[in-house]
């Protein structure tokens, strides 16, 4: 069967009528909200991003984990207030991702975590950078039930890997993508779904043939060539693709760049989804990195309580009336990434 097809039906085999039920609330309230420019809301999360960690072993440019440049502080996501979230919402939530800024191996729970929502038919996924995935942990991967695994290889020699990836080591990531996919032969597993993350750069550009191969020889399910966030991107990158088609970013006649999206007055996000960062505080979206549009505090209130108070709400209502005025969103470029 195509591993893309097996991953879709996997996905659709998470749903149950409470599930439906909560996604077709999300939708027309969505359209209903956008139709009508005034903010309604009806449901919960059916997708939500829980930060394992903020720590990472890597210094990656333009990554607030790679470069320590947070303004909030680093620790580690506890038990009891993960239970709390996934307890909360498990009838209605369909898509968990362990994933929002650091390396989640180095949560020394973080399996455990996985495993705890896949027990209660949650579609799991995690991006990491693939240094932790030694063998053990490539077994407890399996064995947790991790439906996706989105591994980082922006690369495929060590010298174009390590001028993104910086104090990376490719062969690492290499070796720990065979012990996944020979635990997943040996468990006789259908996941994690493996996926090679490619982001696109210009040191790297040359070599998006040769890391499908490279995917297709190690028995990955799928490559994903994913484009580059570039933080202060008006006056150019050394990471800007050449190839346009690669880059979030178009080159104006005076030299300067501009981003490719058009700032449109509505989100989906707004409605379906959220990010929980490590200590509990609720923020509407993965380009808010440094919590600063945060919506609530998840260890002084319900999820339910944040997610359909009036300060979410009016954040909801001024993304229909003046997206432009949000600092993060004037950066947006969702729905850049590139098919393969």
């Amino acid at each position: 069967m195509n591993n893309k097809l097996h991953d879709g039906l996997n996905f659709l085999s998470k749903l149950s009528y409470a599930r439906i039920r909560n996604i077709w609330q999300l939708v027309s309230s969505y359209y209903l909200s956008r139709q009508r420019g005034l903010a309604k809301h009806r449901g919960m999360p059916m997708s939500l991003s829980l930060e394992p960690t903020t720590s990472c072993n890597l210094r990656c440019p333009e990554c607030p984990s790679g470069l320590r440049s947070f303004t909030r502080p680093t620790g580690m996501l506890q038990d009891t207030l993960f239970k709390k979230v996934i307890d909360e919402l498990q009838t209605t939530l369909v898509y968990l991702t362990f994933y929002f800024q650091g390396e989640p191996y180095l949560h020394p729970r973080f399996l455990d975590l996985v495993a705890y929502a896949s027990a209660k038919k949650i579609y799991t996924a995690t991006s990491t950078n693939g240094h932790y995935l030694h063998d053990e942990n490539a077994r407890k991967t399996v064995e947790s039930g991790l439906d996706r695994l989105i591994i980082s290889v922006d690369g495929t020699t060590q010298e174009t890997y390590q001028q993104y990836r910086i104090g990376g080591k490719l062969e690492k990531v290499l070796e720990g993508t065979r012990n996944i996919i020979r635990w997943k032969q040996q468990l006789r597993s259908s996941t994690p779904h493996v996926v090679f993350q490619f982001l696109v750069v210009r040191p790297n550009e040359h070599q998006i043939t040769a890391v499908h191969q490279l995917a297709r020889e190690l028995g990955v399910d799928e490559v994903a060539l994913k484009t580059a966030q570039i933080y202060n991107y008006q006056q150019g990158s050394p990471l800007i693709p050449e190839q346009e088609q690669y880059a979030r970013y178009r080159k104006k006649q005076d030299g300067s760049y501009a981003i490719k999206n058009q700032l449109l007055n509505h989100c989906w996000k707004m409605w379906h989804s959220c990010v929980v960062t490590w200590d509990g505080q609720v923020v509407p979206c993965c380009f808010d990195k440094d919590a600063q549009h945060t919506q609530g505090d998840l260890t002084q209130h319900s999820f339910e309580e944040v997610w359909k108070s009036q300060p979410y709400n009016r954040f909801r209502q001024q993304v229909l009336q003046s997206r432009d005025n949000i600092d993060m969103c004037r950066n947006c470029t969702e729905g850049m990434n590139i098919g393969s």
